[in-house]
């Protein structure tokens, strides 16, 4: 299960309006799961729509007045049998801030791995590549609609969620989430490590690299006591990655515990965080940065930024540490004079 936070998202979500809309099929399958997701949303005081579809029949007419019964707090919708369920959504008039389409499995890319994060832009490139959404054509049909809501600015964010216990609720209060998510309006920022929270995230992002043995052991114990050396790359106040500043020497200094939440690897977040890293180097006056690391991903993000693979004898005793893994250099004047004010793809 993932780890939620719902301190930190609650504050984001707080008077926020979210469309719920799931087909009926879905919902008698997942009828508990959805219900029980949908109260915990006006319990962080969301303002909640639920839109179904459910035909109306004599034999249904149970499940309605346990919809009304239960989420007497949410506004409940009925799609009209004689109307097209995603479009009714998207052109409802009552303005939302997010919209979430609860499927039967996640959006899948070129390789049948799930998506996790998709501005407008990559979704209208990349349309062609996606598998059929859960055998659903008709919300593949309707990803431009989705695109064209949000660059709009008619809806902020559109979540397309696998049904499932929690589903809610992992999606929009944990890092990793438990769909993908389709916006443009990301906030990002990259600062220093200052609260009891930000170590507790941090060290959660850290634990799965530490797993895949790319990282030294970096626990909430070494976290806390290096507090001073961390920074936090955060998108929308939340942290998503973060890196570790190590004094070499004088003018040298060393970029480790590079490291990106789930979901949004692959999203550009690493050439982010180095960027952002050259910046306050520079501000601190440093002259050169290095980076050890044997992560192949890694490697080439280095590479394309610029950094040199070499090992120089200058820095023999920090590569006797990690053997294994290769040392990139850059300048940190050089690095500096190409980095921009906005970094993400996703902003």
């Amino acid at each position: 299960m993932p780890v939620l936070y719902l301190d930190e998202y609650r504050k984001s979500l707080e008077g926020k309006t979210v469309f719920i809309a799931c087909r009926e099929g879905i919902v008698r399958n997942f009828f508990k799961h959805i219900i029980s997701d949908i109260k915990f949303l006006y319990r962080q005081k969301v303002h909640t729509f639920f839109f179904h579809n459910i035909s109306n029949r004599f034999a249904n007419q149970k499940i309605f007045r346990e919809l009304e019964s239960r989420l007497f707090n949410t506004q409940i919708v009925r799609v009209p049998s004689d109307m097209a369920f995603y479009p009714f959504v998207l052109n409802y008039p009552k303005p939302a801030n997010k919209i979430l389409f609860i499927e039967r499995s996640h959006l899948l890319g070129p390789k049948r791995q799930p998506v996790n994060t998709l501005t407008t832009q990559k979704a209208r490139e990349h349309l062609e590549d996606y598998r059929d959404i859960i055998s659903n054509e008709n919300l593949k049909e309707n990803i431009v609609c989705i695109c064209n809501k949000i660059e709009n600015k008619a809806i902020e964010r559109v979540h397309i969620i696998p049904a499932g216990k929690q589903c809610i609720k992992n999606e929009l209060f944990s890092l990793e989430g438990s769909g993908t998510l389709i916006a443009n309006n990301f906030n990002e920022s990259f600062e220093p490590v200052s609260t009891e929270n930000d170590i507790r995230i941090i060290s959660s992002i850290l634990k799965r690299y530490r797993s895949q043995g790319y990282l030294k052991p970096r626990d909430k114990a070494y976290v806390l006591s290096n507090k001073n050396s961390f920074y936090a790359a955060k998108i929308d106040d939340i942290i998503v990655g973060c890196a570790e500043k190590i004094f070499i020497d004088k003018k040298t200094v060393e970029l480790g515990s590079l490291a990106v939440s789930v979901r949004f690897r692959k999203q550009q977040v690493g050439h982010f965080i180095i960027q952002a890293f050259e910046e306050e180097m520079f501000r601190q006056g440093m002259d050169t940065i290095i980076s050890l690391t044997r992560n192949p991903l890694l490697q080439n993000i280095f590479l394309s930024l610029g950094y040199v693979a070499e090992s120089p004898e200058r820095y023999k005793h920090r590569q006797e540490l990690s053997p294994d893994s290769l040392m990139f250099i850059n300048s940190v004047a050089t690095a500096s004079s190409r980095c921009s004010s906005k970094r993400f793809p996703v902003a």
